[in-house]
């Protein structure tokens, strides 16, 4: 292959990375810190096994938006009915709501941080003012440059983390134990590994693979081309990412694990210590501020765009149906910024939240991949059964986590998410039912 047709190739790639971007966001940060600092390397094989799981739901994703030639809303609306369609846009809404929210809380909590004392020290009046720069930027397709900009301060902590590989000292056994699936014994473990897992196995990951394909026009054809960016994006950059956020939390906090429920962005912070010393705690605000900027915009088109899939609107700001709902949605989130609680477990929260819905995504893409009117060539068995592992583990991983709520949760957030969970049970197990029955 000549350098011209390399760099034409590699100027294609691309539809994963934004989905990546997504997911190295301030909640996946959280939920890896939390693996590492609170339980060691108890839960290594969970973070290896996100990046790998995460790569084949993306693939799977990604396969049927480019057999189908329609988005996963779309897809199911059409040979499967609109019921099931309903149920993904308000599996997906609520998902990516709650994350929209708190996403917010973390950009509005380190602006005033950063900020200082006086009014600009109170993170209600940065939720208010992020708000308005996102709807005023989303609207006018302005946001990209905020977005760039903190894409490349994330990058610069995420280095800072890996070059910290070289200086956090690494128990070999230890860590060699984690690569063995178990939950830890203590309470809280569910949930922090569900955290991880769906940090990359998440539906709102999976629906907008299908959305981001089509965008670059992508066909039947350039299957390979995205195995190629599924796994440079998926396997390789976001599981160095994960890799080195949980490797040095697990180190750094080795000898005082500290609990999920008590870890704070200052006490993270220390992680980075090591490398960078008395620099530590801006270098961690900043990114993870950075991290939850170039999250936030992506994040906040999901629930418009699947709504506007779901009706038939255009998905672009042209259509003012389109626009109002983005704006509303921006509008929305800064309310985030007035939510109570310590802000780790809340992010903990909203990746295992989201992972209580995924069983049902993973069964609806599984389904309509082996419907002949759907897609334009068969699925082979050895990639349906990967699916089905990433359904089991998401499952098994979700079920744990309800499980742990019914034991030790109280309040009106942890019936909720009992109840969601409960609902999305039901649905995935009579859309399997429908599944067995179509074939």
């Amino acid at each position: 292959m000549s350098d011209g047709a390399v760099s034409r190739y590699v100027s294609r790639l691309g539809p994963t990375w934004v989905v990546g971007a997504i997911a190295a966001g301030p909640a996946t940060m959280a939920s890896l810190l939390a693996a590492g600092a609170g339980y060691g390397y108890t839960l290594l094989w969970v973070v290896i096994a996100s990046a790998i799981l995460g790569a084949l739901g993306q693939y799977l994703a990604a396969r049927l938006g480019l057999l189908s030639g329609l988005g996963l809303v779309e897809a199911v609306d059409t040979h499967l009915g609109r019921w099931w369609a309903w149920i993904l846009v308000i599996d997906v809404v609520l998902a990516a709501g709650l994350a929209q929210l708190i996403i917010m809380r973390t950009v509005a909590d380190v602006s005033a941080t950063l900020a200082g004392d006086g009014l600009l020290g109170d993170p209600r009046v940065w939720g208010v003012v992020w708000a308005l720069v996102l709807a005023i930027g989303l609207a006018g397709a302005g946001y990209r440059f905020v977005e760039i900009g903190a894409k490349v301060i994330v990058s610069g902590v995420v280095l800072a983390f890996m070059a910290s590989l070289f200086v956090v000292p690494i128990d070999p056994g230890a860590a060699a134990a984690g690569l063995v699936p178990r939950l830890p014994a203590e309470l809280g473990g569910a949930m922090v590994a569900a955290a991880v897992l769906g940090g990359a196995v998440h539906m709102t990951l999976l629906t907008m693979q299908s959305y981001t394909m089509r965008a670059r026009d992508w066909g039947p054809g350039d299957l390979s081309l995205a195995r190629v960016d599924i796994g440079s994006s998926m396997i390789v950059a976001f599981g160095l990412y994960s890799f080195a956020i949980f490797v040095v939390a697990a180190g750094v906090f080795a000898a005082a694990p500290i609990p999920a429920a008590e870890l704070s962005p200052l006490v993270a912070a220390e992680a980075l210590g090591p490398l960078v010393g008395e620099h530590a705690t801006v270098l961690f605000l900043i990114g993870l501020w950075g991290a939850a900027i170039s999250t936030l915009g992506a994040n906040t088109t999901v629930p418009p765009y699947v709504v506007a899939d779901k009706l038939g609107w255009e998905q672009t700001i042209a259509d003012g149906r389109y626009r109002i709902a983005l704006v509303a949605t921006a509008l929305l989130s800064g309310t985030g910024a007035f939510i109570e609680g310590a802000l780790f477990p809340l992010l903990v929260l909203v990746l295992a939240f989201g992972l209580l819905g995924t069983p049902f995504v993973i069964a609806l893409i599984l389904i309509l991949l082996r419907i002949p009117d759907a897609v334009e060539e068969p699925t082979g068995t050895p990639l349906l059964a990967g699916g089905m592992i990433v359904f089991a583990v998401a499952t098994v991983l979700a079920g744990s986590t309800i499980h742990e709520q019914l034991q030790v949760a109280t309040g009106p957030l942890a019936a909720f998410m009992i109840a969601f969970a409960t609902f999305m049970a039901i649905a995935t197990g009579a859309l399997i039912i429908t599944g067995l029955r179509q074939r």
